[in-house]
C-alpha cells in the first residue's frame, strides 16, 4: 500500500437531478485515477456534515458507493476516510472490507475510527457514548476484524462485542491495508504505531511537525520502524487561476490552501511535506471538470522532485 496522493469526495451536492449525482462521482474517480491518485475515499456519513452543509443535503452509503466505484474504475485504490466504527458489527465490517476487495480486485483500503458525529447516532439510533467508550469499541472491534481479514476465524467475547469462529469468505489476499485518521497522542497515534499500515493525520498546519514526532515516538516504543507507517495530511483545496488566500475561511486557514494549481502544490511542500508528513490526501469544495486532474499533476510535482 502507498497513499502520496489521494482524493476525497465530501459531499454529493452538485446541484444537478438526482440521476447525475452518482454520474458526477463516478466522474470524478475516473479523472482521479488518470490523473495518477492513488486512492480515492469517500466518507462513511449518513447526513452531511455541520460545517460541509445541512443534515439534509446528499449523502451516499459509504460501501454502496464503493462497490459501484469499483467497477468503474481500475487502478485506484478505494477506501473510506473514515468508517464510524460505531455503524457497522464489526464482523459484517469485515464481510463488507473483503467483498470489496473482491470486487475491487484487491484495490480495497479499510479506513477506520471511532465515530464521532453524534447527531447521526441520535437520529439513527447508534449508541453513542463517551469518547473512551468508543475508543473501548474499536479496540475491541479490532481483535475481530484484524484476525478475519487474514483469514482466520476469532471468537471473542468483550463488553461491546462477541463473535463465535467468524470467517469472511471468500478473500482476495491476505491483507488488506489499514488506515485510521486522527492526532491523538495518547490513544489514536499509539493504536496507529500498533496496527495499522497508515495514518492520516488530522491536524492544523502548525501542529504537523509535533504530530510526526509523537508518531516517531510510538512506534519507537514498540520496536517498530517509523518508516513502515505511512503519513499523510487531510486537507482541503479551492483551486482556480482567480482564487486568493483571502477566500479561505478563518477556521479552515489551518486545513486548507487556495490559489492556482502552481500555488497549492508549493503550498503543501512548504506546509504539509517540509513537516515531515508523507503525503497529502485532498478534498474540493465544489466539482468542475478537469480541475482533479490539473491539480493532481501539479502536486505529484512535488511528491515525486
Amino acid at each position: 500500500m502507498t497513499i502520496r496522493l489521494g482524493f476525497q469526495i465530501p459531499n454529493f451536492s452538485y446541484g444537478t437531478d438526482v440521476s447525475e449525482l452518482f454520474p458526477t462521482v463516478i466522474a470524478q474517480a475516473k479523472e482521479a485515477e488518470a490523473a495518477g491518485f492513488d486512492a480515492v475515499f469517500v466518507m462513511d456519513h449518513f447526513y452531511q456534515l455541520p460545517m460541509l452543509g445541512s443534515p439534509d443535503q446528499p449523502m451516499l452509503e459509504a460501501y454502496t458507493t464503493l462497490g459501484a466505484l469499483a467497477t468503474a474504475t481500475e487502478r485506484v485504490q478505494l477506501g473510506t476516510l473514515v468508517t464510524g466504527n460505531t455503524y457497522r458489527n464489526p464482523t459484517l465490517l469485515a464481510k463488507i472490507i473483503t467483498t470489496l476487495d473482491v470486487v475491487s480486485a484487491g484495490r480495497a483500503i479499510l479506513g477506520i475510527g471511532t465515530g464521532w458525529f453524534e447527531l447521526e447516532h441520535d437520529q439513527l439510533g447508534f449508541e453513542f457514548g463517551t469518547f473512551t467508550d468508543r475508543f473501548n469499541r474499536l479496540d475491541e472491534a479490532l481483535q475481530i476484524i484484524l484476525p478475519m481479514l487474514k483469514g482466520e476465524r476469532p471468537t471473542f467475547e468483550g463488553k461491546w462485542y462477541r463473535a463465535r469462529e467468524a470467517m469472511a469468505e471468500p478473500r482476495f489476499r491476505d491483507h488488506i491495508p489499514l488506515l485510521i485518521g486522527g492526532s491523538g497522542e495518547k490513544k489514536t497515534i499509539p493504536l496507529a504505531a500498533r496496527h495499522f499500515d497508515h495514518l492520516n493525520i488530522i491536524a492544523g498546519f502548525d501542529e504537523l511537525p509535533a504530530k510526526v514526532a509523537a508518531v516517531q515516538r510510538s512506534c519507537e516504543e514498540i520496536g517498530r520502524d517509523p518508516a513502515t507507517l505511512e503519513t499523510s495530511h487531510l486537507l482541503t483545496v479551492l483551486a482556480g487561476p482567480n482564487v486568493t488566500a483571502d477566500q479561505i475561511p478563518a477556521e479552515m486557514s489551518q486545513r486548507m490552501v487556495a490559489g492556482s494549481t502552481e500555488s497549492i502544490a508549493e503550498q503543501v511542500k512548504t506546509k504539509v511535506l517540509d513537516a515531515g508528513v508523507g503525503g497529502v490526501i485532498i478534498n474540493m469544495p465544489a466539482y468542475t471538470p478537469g480541475i482533479v486532474a490539473e491539480t493532481g499533476a501539479a502536486l505529484r510535482t512535488v511528491l515525486d522532485s
